[in-house]
Order: C-alpha cells, then structure tokens, then sequence
C-alpha cells in the first residue's frame, strides 16, 4: 500500500527527531529475520534504551541525503550511547547467525561501512577497559615485588 503524502512528512520528520537526539546510527539489513526473532530483537534493544525503526530507504535518503547505497530491507538502531545500538545489534546478529547483517552507520557525524560498525561494537565497555587499565598499571609494581621478594629469600 502506497503512503500518501502527509504519512510520508509524518514519518520523516519523526526520524529527524529520532537521527537528531541519537549520537549513533547502525543501518540494518533484516532480510530473512523471522516474525519471532524480530520480536525478540525489538524487546532486547527495548530493554537496553536502543530505537530500532524500520524505514523505507527512499523516507531515509530525505533524512540523510548523503547515505551510502544500501541493500535489502533496511532498518535503523540508534539511541543516547554511541557504542550501545551497535553493540546490542552485533550481540544478537552473533546468537542468530542468519538474517541480520549490519550495513554500516553513522558514528560521530560522519558514514562508516559495516567493517567499521563491526569494530566499534567490538570494543569492550567503560568498565573492562578500566579494569585492564588497572592491570596495565599494576604490573611493574606486581614485577617489583616478586623481584624484591626473591631477593629477600636468597639473602636468607
């Protein structure tokens, strides 16, 4: 069924809204999800404060006329955190194994391919980079001490 022109201004302007407050968008192709899959992935970004919208890429290219071409169906994930709609789309991409494919996004202003979208939702989160920061930092001090502590045992 064709969308008639007031439908079509409707659902541009909401994505404006929705591409304006996000700090990153991941453009999904969902050819092949079946109708449970897709629940299940619309209830779990849901749950972790990700959008997911499913647009025809014609209304996208208004909102983002200098969007790459895209193939299949397409879908955009996007929320607050700029590594979170990325990351929750890569988890479930990974359990599913078929029928979600990332195809690229938008992170920091500026068009990524799927590579790069894949990359970001690689990195680990705040709290494991700390915690290995941590590590980093602790090691001489870690090596320092069996050093000493060898020292002190072949004095004896």
């Amino acid at each position: 069924m064709a969308l008639k022109k007031e439908q079509k201004e409707k659902i541009v302007a909401s994505l404006k809204e929705k591409i304006a407050a996000a700090k990153s968008l991941v453009f999904v192709n969902f050819h092949g999800l079946n109708v449970a899959a897709a629940t299940a992935l619309r209830r779990t970004l849901k749950e972790r404060g990700v959008g997911y919208t499913v647009v025809k890429k014609t209304l996208l290219r208004r909102v983002l006329p200098e969007m790459p071409a895209l193939g299949g169906e397409v879908a955009i994930a996007y929320g607050a955190d700029p590594f979170l709609p990325a990351k929750r789309i890569y988890e479930f991409q990974s359990k599913i194994k078929d029928g979600l494919n990332i195809l690229g996004g938008v992170f920091e202003k500026r068009f990524l391919s799927a590579e790069a979208m894949i990359a970001i939702a690689q990195i680990p989160s705040r709290e494991v980079l700390y915690g290995q920061l941590v590590l980093m930092l602790s090691w001489p001090l870690r090596g320092l001490a069996v050093v000493i502590d060898q020292i002190s045992k072949n004095k004896k």
